[in-house]
């Protein structure tokens, strides 16, 4: 009876525990997110007449294909957001920080070839390789190119976040949104962003850095 009575204990202590892990971590996800909305909201642009110049459009890099093999949305829209940017004088030079990990997988050439058949000149794009996070991204174009004033291009969501990295490192930025994909399509992305979210905020009180550094670009 003693051992019933002691395991039933034991099984309430472990299901508060549980239910309390729970809504801690439910907690914690809400703050960051309101956080990162609120600190973003002012320097988050959909209106391209409305948004500031910059001399540097940072692009931040995507796959060009799903896994499935078909065209990433998400890319997609990025490269015509940047187009409009470029066309519209709001941006003189885009900086692509992507990915370039693996052996034939390169978002930065990629994304660089669809702006160029899209018409912006080759001299106009330069590429960063080691933008394997936000973080890099945003750390590495001060640092190895030069900007501490630039246009974050990504969806809303992501420029988000990267705003939110970048007044934490004292830049000036601003975000311009590329068109978001339908919800069923950017469900599991929307999901990881919420813990990228949280995430954000360990790097940042951590003193995380950029993966790579390296030579300083000259931005002409």
């Amino acid at each position: 009876m003693k051992k019933l009575i002691k395991s039933s204990k034991w099984a309430r202590r472990i299901k508060w525990s549980i239910l309390t892990g729970t809504i801690l971590i439910f907690a914690v996800i809400v703050c960051a997110n309101y956080a990162v909305r609120h600190t973003a909201k002012a320097f988050i642009y959909q209106n391209i007449d409305s948004i500031p110049q910059n001399k540097a459009g940072l692009l931040l890099g995507t796959s060009k294909l799903l896994r499935s093999g078909l065209p990433n949305q998400y890319f997609q829209n990025r490269i015509q957001a940047t187009v409009d940017l470029y066309k519209a004088g709001k941006i003189e030079v885009v900086v692509i920080s992507g990915d370039n990990s693996r052996k034939g997988y390169n978002e930065p050439e990629d994304m660089k070839s669809e702006l160029m058949l899209r018409g912006i000149p080759e001299d106009k794009i330069y590429l960063d390789y080691a933008g394997f996070r936000t973080l890099d991204s945003v750390v590495r174009i001060e640092k190895i190119f030069g900007q501490k004033s630039f246009t974050i291009i990504s969806q809303k969501f992501h420029n988000q976040r990267a705003i939110y990295i970048a007044h934490a490192k004292g830049l000036q930025v601003v975000g311009y949104n590329a068109e978001d994909v339908n919800a069923y399509s950017g469900f599991k992305t929307q999901l990881r962003e919420k813990f990228a979210r949280v995430k954000l905020f360990l790097d940042l009180w951590t003193g995380k850095n950029p993966k790579f550094l390296g030579e300083p670009v000259i931005i002409q």
